[in-house]
């Protein structure tokens, strides 16, 4: 059965350009263009194997995605990837401590980012 990934992503451009990539690669997936929009699906019922988020984003940054998104009953165990270009030691840490599983700068190529979801989702 396929997997299913959640990019959140503002910029439609790598949203476009990250689920082509996935979906080449066999996966199911589901966009959100901010962690408002990302954490409203996922109090609806939807529940990703895997959850790609971008750092700098309106309205809820991709860190505090994160922080929310391991409080939901049932997400503690949701692997989480950053695909971000913030590159600082710091910001990388404070995503580890808050539940990031990975942490990949952009631009990251297809076939890197598929062998990483490979890592970190069971099955995939």
């Amino acid at each position: 059965m396929a997997k299913t990934i959640m990019i959140v992503d503002d910029s439609a451009t790598m949203l476009m350009s990250v689920k082509a990539t996935l979906e080449m690669n066999g996966f199911k997936v589901e966009t959100a263009a901010d962690g408002e929009a990302a954490l409203s699906k996922l109090k609806t019922g939807f529940k990703p194997d895997l959850i790609i988020t971008d750092i700098n984003m309106p309205r809820m940054g991709g860190l505090e995605l994160i922080k929310n998104v391991k409080a939901l009953p049932g997400f503690r165990f949701v692997p989480i990837l950053t695909l971000t270009t913030e590159s600082q030691a710091a910001k990388r840490d404070e995503g580890k401590r808050l539940g990031a599983t990975g942490w990949l700068v952009k631009p990251v190529s297809g076939a890197d980012l598929i062998k990483v979801i490979k890592q970190v989702v069971p099955g995939a």
